[in-house]
């Protein structure tokens, strides 16, 4: 059975955490590429130019196989890493997480650090709406007028999304579907042509 499901957040949250006059602003983004991304740390660089840390990580995809955790300029692994470690905890992907520190004056150590970056980030999940969504699969399907009824009978029956549709002489509808399902659409109709 393929997994096709994934979890991801519907909006954009906020978290906040404070350690011994620190301040650790968090905010969580719904993301689906590395150009979004980028674009969001250039935004939130711009507005918090005055903040000593703009820490993040991210997961991208439903493989869960893209990601990258970036402590931008505090100590290796106290920032990112536990970011990413709430992100993991909640099995998220297509998500942003931001944590912009103002620091306070006092050292927090590592593992000050990484309990302030982790609160934080877990602070914005905890703000968030967790949303389930599956992993979908575009089928174009090419075929003479005569074919219709057929063709969306199978339609009518397998339920997918029809993204949109040409009706010529030559006809074309693009459906999308969950992933563990298009091979069974496609064999569907191409039986059609028989």
């Amino acid at each position: 059975m393929i997994n096709d499901e994934f979890k991801t957040i519907a909006t954009t949250s906020e978290g906040f955490y404070s350690e011994k006059r620190s301040k650790f602003l968090a905010f969580a983004h719904h993301v689906e590429t590395v150009d979004e991304i980028k674009e969001l740390l250039a935004q939130y660089r711009k507005k918090y130019y005055d903040a000593r840390h703009v820490c993040y990580a991210y997961m991208l995809g439903a493989s869960r196989e893209e990601f990258r955790a970036n402590d931008d300029g505090e100590p290796s692994s106290t920032a990112g890493k536990p970011i990413l470690g709430q992100i993991n905890s909640k099995e998220l992907t297509d998500i942003l997480i931001v944590v912009v520190r103002y620091y306070g004056g006092v050292n927090l150590g590592t593992s000050g650090l990484i309990i302030a970056y982790r609160e934080a980030a877990a602070d914005a999940i905890a703000h968030a709406t967790i949303e389930t969504r599956q992993v979908e699969e575009r089928i174009v399907f090419k075929f003479p007028y005569e074919m219709m009824n057929d063709v969306m009978r199978v339609v009518k029956d397998m339920q997918p999304r029809i993204i949109s549709q040409t009706y010529d002489n030559t006809c074309e509808i693009t459906l999308s579907i969950r992933h563990s399902e298009a091979s069974q659409l496609r064999s569907r109709l191409e039986k059609l042509r028989l």
